[in-house]
């Protein structure tokens, strides 16, 4: 027997319907699903479909939806009723105002990830203009490490991560964005790649900023994530260990045993983690402040050890 979810689905592949109709039923089908943000979702999935903008959008309204499109359109809109990332659907995400590819095989770029990035620029002005040599851990899609490239052009920025499907999604962004070519590509566990006794090095040049965004979900918390994270995005990118705080623990162990640490070391986190990471940074007493940021929910974030 179809429920009444599934006849409004119906309904979305019905001809002669005008595209603003077509958007209430698919945030009345998304909605009925369980999706957050069902209108601010089908909205998207529908400028996907009709290659459009959004101002252009608004100026379509009382157009009649094309029909060689509707099969699509029903395709997107059962996989977002699904649960599925729109960014998946998609196949983009929008960090830092740039337009990042993204797949299955990453992370999907957070909001909050980019006070991170924020706050590395802004700690890093007095060397800007230095040919600085940049490490982003776990880079996922690339988007902190493709962004730093493209803001500090003069920085050397290493982008590196345990998944060969990852690191070829994060080539594929810097070659769209231009930054393919100064960048350095890195496949390996977190810093083994580049722990060589002294420093972190790379090709005998030291790291001078060390950031990472690695997995920190733990394990007894993967059940209680929205399903959209759950079930979609990839739990090797996810998964800390049982407190969400071992990759922390195993870099950290690593730089303790460098005579020459990086000049600033940027961690993003999870909730209750960022103090804890702080007090393990200043036991470690090689930099001159360690503070942690809140991001926009207020919520404490992301941690900074720096040498002034």
């Amino acid at each position: 027997m179809m429920t009444a979810n599934h006849t409004t689905l119906e309904r979305c592949l019905k001809e002669g319907r005008t595209i603003y109709e077509q958007l209430q039923l698919a945030a009345s089908y998304l909605q009925a699903e369980g999706v957050d943000e069902a209108r601010e979702n089908a909205e998207l999935l529908l400028l996907h479909v009709l290659k459009l903008e959004r101002a252009q959008l608004l100026l379509q309204w009382r157009d009649i939806f094309p029909s060689e499109v509707l099969p699509t359109w029903g395709e997107c809109l059962q996989r977002k009723g699904n649960g599925e990332p729109v960014q998946y659907i998609i196949g983009r995400a929008w960090f830092y105002g740039r337009s990042f590819e993204v797949s299955p095989a990453v992370l999907i770029p957070r909001p909050e990830t980019e006070l991170l990035v924020e706050a590395i620029l802004q700690q890093a002005m007095p060397w800007e203009k230095e040919a600085l040599n940049v490490l982003d851990v776990g880079t996922g899609s690339g988007a902190i490490a493709v962004t730093l490239a493209s803001e500090r052009p003069e920085w050397n920025v290493i982008a590196s991560d345990l998944s060969p499907a990852a690191l070829g999604q994060a080539k594929e962004n810097a070659r769209q964005l231009g930054v393919l070519e100064r960048m350095t590509w890195v496949e390996g566990d977190l810093l083994e790649p580049f722990n060589h006794g002294q420093a972190l090095t790379l090709h005998t040049q030291s790291i001078d900023i060390l950031v990472s965004n690695p997995p920190y979900i733990p394990q007894r918390d993967m059940e209680g994530l929205q399903r959209e994270v759950k079930d979609y995005e990839p739990h090797l990118a996810l998964v800390g260990g049982v407190d969400g705080l071992d990759p922390y623990r195993i870099m950290l162990d690593t730089l303790s045993s460098l005579k020459q640490k990086p000049r600033l070391v940027a961690f993003e986190l999870g909730i209750h983690q960022p103090v804890i990471v702080a007090e393990m940074l200043r036991e470690l007493q090689a930099w001159d402040e360690v503070h942690i940021i809140r991001d926009y929910a207020g919520i404490e974030r992301h941690v900074l050890a720096i040498k002034k």
